[in-house]
């Protein structure tokens, strides 16, 4: 089991018509990170924001920023995005020809790496590089679309990654992404994930943004 659990909103159910309102909300609920989806109708068949958003909401939080890149060759926009002020960079397994040389092109810019594997990846797909990455994020939804529902079978994944870190003394944080609302974060956490990153599970929870965020970590 994780120590302190944390959560990310992911800005993609935010309301864009009132986004600096809505940055301000996810800090004063006790959100720890945020969680911003690059999607390129490419690697994934939707197409969200890019580095020009990030830049302007940059100035408006103090919170860490996670760029998920859902874009095919996620490398050639790292240091785009370490200019915008991205705090994480996370790339998709799935998305490089050469896994190795994108992290290595992520950690030159200063960011922290991260690795994303989709639901149909097996973790022993990525356990070489816990040694030398700091984030793994499990999907539990088909990358592209927010609004689906939580696949529980990939959560035994989380184990997979932690037993593997494990071995190599390393210490990883483990990030789980796809479904996740108060009704089924226990699960989650249950099953080891660090990080908890939910959208339409925060956003449009009946009791609001910071009722679900204390829901979910049990405060």
């Amino acid at each position: 089991m994780p120590g302190t659990v944390r959560v990310s909103a992911s800005i993609l159910a935010a309301d864009f018509a009132r986004l600096g309102e809505e940055i301000a909300l996810i800090e004063e609920s006790g959100c720890d990170e945020i969680h911003f989806d690059v999607m390129d109708g490419h690697f994934v068949p939707n197409i969200t924001f890019g580095a020009p958003v990030l830049e302007a909401i940059r100035g408006l939080t103090s919170l860490p920023v996670d760029v998920h890149m859902m874009v095919t060759e996620p490398g050639r926009f790292a240091g785009l995005f370490a200019a915008a002020g991205a705090d994480t960079f996370t790339v998709h397994a799935e998305a490089c020809s050469d896994l190795a040389a994108t992290l290595a092109d992520v950690a030159e810019t200063g960011m922290r790496p991260g690795i994303s594997i989709n639901p149909a990846t097996e973790a022993s797909a990525v356990t070489r590089y816990v040694s030398s990455v700091p984030r793994f994020l499990v999907m539990s939804v088909e990358p592209g679309f927010g609004g689906q529902s939580l696949i529980p079978e990939v959560l035994a994944k989380i184990g997979l990654l932690r037993s593997a870190a494990l071995r190599a003394g390393a210490e990883i944080d483990i990030a789980v992404d796809g479904g996740v609302k108060v009704e089924n974060a226990g699960t989650v956490i249950e099953a080891g994930a660090d990080t908890l990153i939910s959208g339409t599970g925060l956003f449009k929870y009946k009791d609001g943004l910071a009722a679900a965020v204390r829901r979910i970590k049990g405060v």
